[in-house]
């Protein structure tokens, strides 16, 4: 991850949540075998902010709620050009690997799982996503993001660059 990583304020937003996976998981003991949950939830408003969130607990209501807070905490800003991504984008977390391209308008989000779930709560309406390696929901979700984070819109860039918008686009 780069150091472009625009933090959000949690008041004054809708978010909505998505459950992506839960799985029961298993302590074994002398006693015998103790039962829990760990769930992994995205948050966004669908409208460029979105965050995600690991939830644990010995209750599956409980594990999805702390998710929720745990996603709250950790939201960011991304760039959204017309209902899809400013630019084709890759990531990589653990042995999971996504790719990222705009679409044109009325392609929809063709993505899978995991990835359809980050990119529905961002608000992107219009996205190829192909995901290689591991298909993990923990590392697919956090390599996702770690796209999205990485996307720079055009004025961000001219920014950088300090030279005006035209440049950026013309040479």
């Amino acid at each position: 991850m780069s150091n472009n990583i625009r933090k959000v304020k949690t008041s004054d937003l809708e978010l909505k949540d998505r459950l992506v996976s839960i799985q029961r998981v298993t302590k074994v003991t002398k006693g015998g075998r103790t039962f829990s949950f760990s769930a992994i939830v995205v948050v966004g408003n669908e409208n460029g902010i979105v965050g995600f969130g690991l939830g644990k607990a010995s209750e599956v209501t409980t594990a999805i709620s702390k998710g929720v807070e745990d996603a709250k905490k950790n939201l960011v800003k991304v760039p959204i050009h017309k209902g899809t991504i400013p630019h084709e984008q890759t990531a990589k977390f653990g042995g999971a690997k996504v790719w990222l391209k705009p679409a044109a308008s009325g392609t929809g989000v063709k993505a899978g799982g995991a990835m359809r779930a980050v990119l529905e709560s961002v608000g992107i309406t219009d996205v190829l996503a192909k995901s290689k390696g591991s298909s993990n929901p923990h590392n697919l979700v956090k390599a996702t993001v770690a796209a999205l984070i990485e996307l720079r819109d055009a004025n961000e860039v001219a920014y950088q660059r300090q030279v005006d918008l035209d440049k950026v686009f013309n040479g």
